[in-house]
């Protein structure tokens, strides 16, 4: 769902990338009031993660695939605020590194993946929880829910903006993005509740009900393997991801606006389409470049909350 270049005009980029500035800063702020130090590291181990699992496009149907965006998985481990600002690193640097989403449309994916997602799966997420009751088997329909809600959510915010930049009428682009990305929805669904029933197994105390007391046990084990598992997605699995057309890749194709990408990026990427330059074999540059992005996102998420974190006490309030 990542918007190219060319896709969306420049009022539409600007307004998208105010809404984005906005929605950040609000996370970021409540990043800085409310997470707590020794949960640092899950911020780096979210953004890689999501960095790898998005790289492992599966076959949806009619010749379309699809693959995790990951808002809400972020949000029920670690609270919204920090979801949003796992998801803009994410985005950022799928951007600027690897050419995955337009410059001029950095703003557009940034509210859609990372501002719409988080905001509406969580709300999603809550409201089941608050009439469901909080056991984890509540929590873990909840989550798929609130996945599928996400998914579907920010197609629609896409959908709106490709329609007020005239690159096809409301009429024809909103159900066609609806539509996709509901049958896409159901696997970013079945993939975050299975990724939280295991966390939920490893370390309870990440998917406990909000506002309980912040556990006395570090997360370095769990990072430490979290980080394996993410590396070994892109190294291993990357290479096999389905190579047909993502959502919005085939509504652009079906409704006669592909042509509309730019053909060169705005900016050029070191490790563009996750090739590494130079390399002739396609799945060795996609092992490398998988490998160092999902490092990258690691240390990018990492360090921009560790200078977000208090500097006070751990025992800071855990995000509601």
């Amino acid at each position: 769902m990542h918007v190219p270049d060319g896709f969306i005009d420049t009022r539409t980029a600007l307004a998208t990338g105010t809404l984005a500035a906005v929605g950040l800063g609000v996370a970021l702020a409540d990043v800085r009031r409310a997470l707590p130090p020794r949960r640092v590291p899950l911020i780096g181990l979210a953004a890689a993660f999501v960095f790898a699992a998005q790289m492992l496009n599966f076959p949806v149907a009619g010749g379309t695939s699809g693959h995790l965006i990951g808002a809400v998985l972020a949000a029920v481990l670690l609270g919204p605020g920090a979801a949003v600002v796992v998801m803009s690193a994410v985005l950022i640097l799928q951007c600027f590194m690897f050419a995955d989403g337009g410059v001029t449309a950095l703003g557009a994916n940034i509210f859609n993946m990372a501002i719409v997602a988080p905001g509406i799966g969580w709300a999603a997420y809550r409201l089941i929880c608050r009439t469901a009751g909080e056991t984890l088997r509540s929590r873990l329909f909840a989550t798929a829910f609130a996945a599928w809600v996400s998914t579907v959510s920010a197609a629609i915010a896409c959908a709106g903006e490709l329609a007020l930049s005239g690159t096809a009428s409301w009429g024809v682009v909103f159900p066609a993005m609806a539509g996709v990305h509901m049958l896409i929805g159901l696997g970013e669904a079945a993939i975050t509740a299975l990724v939280v029933a295991w966390v939920a197994r490893l370390r309870p105390d990440l998917v406990a009900v909000a506002g309980g007391a912040e556990a006395r046990a570090g997360y370095r084990s769990l990072v430490v393997w979290g980080l394996l598992v993410s590396v070994g997605l892109a190294l291993f699995v990357g290479p096999f991801a389905c190579g047909w057309p993502d959502g919005l890749e085939k509504v652009a194709g079906a409704l006669g606006f592909e042509s509309r990408a730019a053909e060169k990026p705005v900016l050029a990427a070191p490790l563009p389409g996750y090739a590494v330059p130079g390399i002739g074999s396609t799945a060795l540059s996609t092992i490398i470049a998988g490998g160092v992005g999902t490092l990258v996102a690691f240390g990018l998420a990492f360090l921009l909350a560790r200078s977000l974190a208090p500097g006070g006490s751990p025992r800071a309030r855990r995000p509601a």
